[in-house]
This record gives C-alpha cells, sequence and structure tokens, in this order.
C-alpha cells in the first residue's frame, strides 16, 4: 500500500489570492523598481532623523553642526550637497527632511485607515438611518476649508509637527471612509456574510473578521496612493510657513528655503525637489503596480 500511495499523483498546493497578486507584482518593473528605492529612501530617512536624535552618530548634524566659513557653498567632495545659508550642510538636512516628510505620510496615513476603515465599514454594513448620519457627518467635515482648518490650529495650539499628524489625519480619513463604506455596501450581501450571520456571529465580528480582511485590497492601493499625497499636503504646509517649523525641516521646507535662494545657491532647491520627485513617483509606481496585481481585470 505504501509504494501505491507514494505513486500517485500528490494533490496541487493551492495558493491564496495575495500570493497570486504577489506574484503579478513583482512582474512589474516600475513597481519593483519603485519599492527598492523606497526601501533606500526609508532607510536613508532613519539615518537621517537618528543623525538628528544622536549628534555625532553620523556625523553632518542637519542643525547644530555649522560651517560659518562654508556658507552657501556648491557641492563639493566634503559636502555633496553643498550647504545652506547658515552653513549647514545640505546632504545631510535633506536625509533629515526625507525622514520627517515619510514619517508625517505613513503616520498620517495609519490614523487615516484606522478613522476610515472603522468608520466606513461600520456604516456601511448597519445601513439605513445610522450609515445615512454617519455618511452626513463625513459631508460636513469635507465642508471645511484644509487651510482655515490648520490656520485656526496653528493659532490656537501653536506651530509643531504633531498638529501636522492631527491636521492632515483628520482630513484624509474621509475619502478613506468612503472607499470602505462602497465595498462593505458590495460585500455584506456575499454568501459569505449571510453563512457568518447564520453561524450566529455578531456584528462587529461579521464586519472586523469577513468584510474588512476582503476590502483590504483597495485599501492597500489606496493607503499606498495617499502616503504620496500627505507629503505633498506636508510639503505645501511647509512651503507656505503653516508646516515643519526650525529647527525642524522637511523636504517641503527645505524647497521653500531652497525658492527664496534660487538665483545664488540653485543647489538648495535641485537636491530637496529632486529627491521628493523621485519619492513621489516610486510611491506612484508602487500604487500602480499594487492596483494592478490585485484587480488584473481593470488593466
Amino acid at each position: 500500500m505504501t509504494g501505491i500511495a507514494a505513486t500517485l499523483p500528490q494533490p496541487a498546493r493551492g495558493r491564496s489570492l495575495w500570493d497570486d497578486a504577489r506574484r503579478r507584482l513583482m512582474r512589474n518593473p516600475a513597481a519593483v523598481v519603485g519599492i527598492v528605492l523606497l526601501a533606500v529612501f526609508t532607510v536613508l530617512g532613519v539615518v537621517g532623523m537618528l543623525n538628528y536624535a544622536f549628534p555625532g552618530l553620523f556625523g553632518l548634524h542637519p542643525v547644530d553642526m555649522l560651517y560659518r566659513d562654508k556658507v552657501s557653498i556648491a557641492p563639493t567632495g566634503t559636502h555633496f550637497f553643498g550647504t545652506d545659508t547658515e552653513g549647514r550642510d545640505l546632504f545631510g538636512r535633506v536625509l533629515f527632511g526625507l525622514g520627517i516628510s515619510l514619517a508625517v505620510g505613513f503616520v498620517a496615513t495609519a490614523v487615516s485607515l484606522a478613522i476610515g476603515v472603522v468608520w466606513g465599514a461600520t456604516a456601511g454594513y448597519v445601513g439605513g438611518g445610522v450609515d445615512a448620519f454617519m455618511m452626513r457627518i463625513v459631508d460636513v467635515l469635507y465642508s471645511v476649508p484644509f487651510i482655515f482648518f490648520v490656520i485656526l490650529l496653528m493659532v490656537v495650539f501653536g506651530a509643531n509637527i504633531w498638529l501636522i499628524f492631527i491636521a492632515i489625519g483628520a482630513v484624509e480619513w474621509l475619502t478613506m471612509s468612503r472607499i470602505v463604506r462602497g465595498q462593505t455596501i458590495s460585500l455584506r450581501q456575499k454568501e459569505f456574510v449571510e453563512a457568518a450571520k447564520a453561524g450566529g456571529a455578531s456584528g462587529p465580528a461579521i464586519v472586523f473578521g469577513h468584510i474588512v480582511p476582503n476590502l483590504m485590497g483597495p485599501v492597500v492601493v489606496f493607503a499606498t496612493l495617499n502616503v504620496a499625497r500627505v507629503i505633498l499636503l506636508e510639503s505645501f504646509l511647509s512651503f507656505l510657513g503653516l508646516g515643519v517649523q526650525e529647527p525642524l525641516t522637511s523636504l517641503g521646507k527645505l524647497i521653500a528655503d531652497g525658492a527664496n535662494n534660487m538665483d545664488t545657491a540653485p543647489w538648495m532647491i535641485i537636491w530637496p525637489a529632486t529627491v521628493m520627485f523621485a519619492t513621489l513617483l516610486c510611491f506612484n509606481f508602487v500604487g500602480d503596480g499594487l492596483r494592478d496585481a490585485l484587480d488584473p481585470k481593470d488593466r
């Protein structure tokens, strides 16, 4: 019997939808390049933030290390990106600014995911008057001007980086909630949801145990693209002087400083703008790749 069993063909091992999506994603050259570059940028951003938190760890401190005899010098072998008008090494400041911008993007997106998924899934699953009430709240918040909201926070609480997280996170979850609500409405009548109801599962168990895992595809795609959007929003605020304040910096703040010295020190805007362009481009490549991988029928 043992010999006969050994000769029988073994059943094929199935692959999950996430495995198939990963294989399709890895066959997308632009997405793979984007993932690799984003990993490199994230490591460089962490190095830049550690360089600020622990002076002397990597050298070229982005705030305290001043070269008074090397103010606004062009890129050299010692200062790869040159120096700014205060005599600070621009390479160290770009790495630090990249770390701050990525931190704002990731944290604000995580906040928008946490609030938007819970809000949208609850509204879509319960439906009826509860759904209408919850979505009217979203509509009211959408009507509040974003810049006015940020200025109000700055006036009341003062300018600091935590307000950036609050301001952007308080706006970005609105779009996420609408996406999740639409997906939940289309899923709540599916057979696996009816089976869970018949099995006695509670509403929260159905929402977070069955519906949310099945709508993570669009959520992941939106989250990837939303990080780039948040970074752009933070840069816009910093460019207007409403974002990150000294001694901290971000890519948007560096671009704003470079714009003021573009005639005399063009490298001050070229390097941070180039890093921001490459970062946003990579996020868009990864987002498009995830969209094609998770839902190839929409290609």
